[in-house]
């Protein structure tokens, strides 16, 4: 290819563009139509050896051939998650005013790290914090950030609270002068089944795991507020400082939603900041019907959303939100070739001492087109009709009697064993429900999940999918029932 034909800008680079997505738009399509499972069933190995074409060649070839190539090595054998079986993970179809504002934030190509790089991006992607802080009830005085997702939107609040808290406690500016000599007594809170991303970004803050203190959850996989009192009376009693309480709105198992409200009236008797995951369960605040579900999240210091979940956006794309916009001066610095004061002074938009990246996609370009596009109401009524389904599918399971419903479900993920037999112990039901969940993958049929449930290895349906049915679900139940059959009977994993 000629170089005016590498970069759109010329007659010839247009024209190349235009072919080159017609054609991986009809790669994409095909990967997705007329197939008949959400996976081609293929091992690593046997995807290995599909691959054994040099990755950086002497010489290269045609783009036309490369589309054409990759289509059929990684496209025919990825996991199709518009499909109605694919329910293994937080892994939404993405929706395709999603993905038309995907294929311009990355042909334009621009940077949120200064306004002269992203000019209508910065503009924009305010426009979409103010309206998400809005949202979930954040006062007058909030603001936010997109991010990578969760794990960053976690890390990024918890980095916040722990500068706050020396700085208020301890006098100590982290930023300038480390971590105080106090450090090693700092501890977050949060529950049992909180996700292990808080533990994850209290590494990465340099406090170290143990300094997570967790807490035993209720009968519905929330936090326990009893425990949770006795807890920080214990660390009270022992001189620690907890500085965090996380609250999870839509733990990854079940779905389970803490009680925001009662963690609210906690953090503020000890004054601690609380953060909110709501990566999985924020959505609900799109809906009337299920939004009371996340009654207490306005009174939260900091939210973190994911909108490559329950948003239907393609991956990745989150945000951090943060009740008190002057919190984010706890990271916050000053380059000269980006963001020098004098641009503070003249109201030049700041976005990059809001984040811990530099460089920086416009990722809010896909939830406002799919917002404008849809309305709250339109996608409000996708994720309606996934926790409707999520409720019928726990009766179906519920009702059969070779299956065990382990969880009610609060949002769309139910967790179930398949247990064909009523007197099987914990340990064969273990063993023959991680072998159908292999076996499915292998054969290609369905994809679920597996996790543990008091040590249980159990099986668990994630319904994100609006387009997905109760007759679907049936249907995966069947394969389930046919694979755990044949397991059974052909490799004696239970006796």
């Amino acid at each position: 290819m000629s170089i005016e034909e590498l970069f759109i800008g010329s007659e010839a680079g247009n024209a190349a563009y235009r072919a080159a997505m017609e054609q991986a738009t009809d790669a994409v399509v095909d990967s997705v139509t007329d197939t008949e499972t959400p996976y081609s069933g293929r091992s690593p190995t046997e995807l290995a050896g599909q691959l054994t074409e040099p990755v950086i060649p002497e010489e290269g070839m045609q783009l036309n051939a490369t589309i054409e190539d990759v289509a059929k090595t990684v496209l025919a054998h990825s996991v199709r998650t518009a499909h109605p079986r694919c329910a293994a993970h937080l892994q939404c179809p993405p929706i395709i005013p999603g993905l038309a504002a995907e294929a311009m934030l990355t042909a334009t190509n621009q940077s949120l790290d200064s306004f002269d790089q992203a000019p209508a991006a910065t503009v924009l992607e305010q426009r979409v914090v103010d309206a998400l802080c809005d949202l979930f009830g954040l006062p007058d005085g909030a603001d936010g950030i997109f991010t990578s997702g969760g794990t960053q939107s976690n890390f990024q609040a918890l980095l916040l609270a722990r500068d706050w808290y020396c700085a208020q406690e301890f006098g100590r500016d982290v930023q300038a002068e480390g971590l105080p000599t106090e450090a090693s007594s700092l501890r977050i809170v949060c529950s049992e089944a909180a996700h292990f991303t808080a533990t994850q970004a209290v590494h990465y803050l340099g406090l170290g795991e143990d300094a997570v203190v967790t807490v035993p959850t209720d009968d519905a996989h929330r936090i326990d507020t009893d425990a949770l009192d006795a807890t920080l009376a214990d660390l009270d009693r022992r001189d620690c400082d907890p500085f965090a309480l996380v609250g999870t709105a839509g733990t990854t198992d079940f779905g389970s939603i803490d009680p925001l409200t009662d963690l609210a009236d906690r953090a503020f008797d000890h004054g601690l900041w609380l953060h909110v995951d709501a990566a999985y369960g924020g959505a609900l605040a799109l809906s009337d019907e299920y939004d009371d579900r996340l009654v207490g999240i306005d009174r939260a210091d900091s939210v973190a959303v994911d909108f490559h979940k329950l948003f239907y956006q393609p991956i990745s794309c989150g945000a951090l939100l943060l009740r008190d916009e002057q919190q984010f001066g706890w990271m916050a610095r000053n380059a000269a070739y980006l963001n020098p004061e004098d641009h503070d002074d003249a109201g030049v938009p700041n976005l990059v001492s809001k984040s811990v990246q530099t460089t920086r996609r416009f990722d809010a370009l896909k939830p406002y087109l799919t917002f404008r596009t849809l309305g709250r109401t339109g996608l409000a009524s996708l994720v309606e009709s996934t926790l409707t389904l999520a409720d019928d599918a726990s009766q179906l399971l519920a009702d059969a009697d070779d299956f065990r419903l382990v969880n009610d479900p609060t949002l769309n993920a139910v967790v179930f064993q398949y247990r064909p037999e009523t007197n099987m112990d914990d340990d064969a039901v273990s063993r023959l429900n991680a072998a159908v969940r292999e076996e499915l993958l292998a054969e290609g049929r369905a994809v679920v999940a597996r996790t543990a449930v008091d040590g249980v290895t159990s099986l668990k349906f994630t319904l994100l999918n609006p387009m997905a049915t109760l007759d679907d679900v049936a249907a995966m139940l069947d394969i389930v029932r046919e694979c755990g059959t044949a397991v059974r009977t052909e490799s004696g994993v239970v006796v």
